[in-house]
C-alpha cells in the first residue's frame, strides 16, 4: 500500500473516500466531510484542553453505569452518506473527529473507531472553527 506523506500530494478540489484517508500519513490533521478535505486546527489551546478534560471526566462519570463508551479526539467517526455511500464500511466519504463522543450501541464500534452516528457528540468551539463545526 502506497502512503501519502504530504498534504500537497492531494488535489484540494478532489473527492476522497475513507479508503483514501487510511493511506494518509502526514502531520496535518484532517477530517473528510462528504469527500472533501478539511484541515483541522493545530493542537488545541490550553483553554480548549481544560474544557475538554472537565467535560470528559463528567460525561464519563455520567455514562459509567449506562453501558456506554466515551471517547475523546482523536477518534474517527465514519458517517454514511445516503447519496454517496452504497454499502456499510465501503464508499465512506465522511470521517470526523469530535472532541468527545458517546457510543452506547457497541455494534457501531470497531478497531478503527465508530461507524455511524454516536449517541452524543460534544464539539468545543474555538475562534475560527465555529463555521465548520
Amino acid at each position: 500500500m502506497a502512503y501519502i506523506t504530504d498534504l500537497s500530494e492531494l488535489d484540494p478540489q478532489g473527492t476522497y473516500t475513507y479508503a483514501d484517508y487510511l493511506t494518509w500519513r502526514f502531520e496535518q490533521s484532517v477530517e473528510l466531510i462528504k469527500g472533501k478535505i478539511f484541515k483541522m486546527s493545530p493542537a488545541p489551546s490550553v483553554k480548549h484542553q481544560r474544557i475538554s478534560t472537565k467535560l470528559l471526566i463528567n460525561v464519563g462519570f455520567f455514562f459509567q453505569k449506562k453501558n456506554c463508551d466515551v471517547f475523546s479526539a482523536p477518534f474517527d467517526v465514519r458517517l454514511l452518506d445516503k447519496e454517496k455511500s452504497s454499502r456499510a464500511h465501503q464508499d465512506l466519504y465522511t470521517v470526523v473527529q469530535p472532541d468527545i463522543c458517546v457510543i452506547c450501541d457497541k455494534t457501531k464500534l470497531d478497531e478503527q473507531g465508530c461507524i455511524g452516528a454516536p449517541d452524543l457528540i460534544i464539539e468545543i468551539l474555538s475562534p475560527g472553527n465555529s463555521k465548520k463545526e
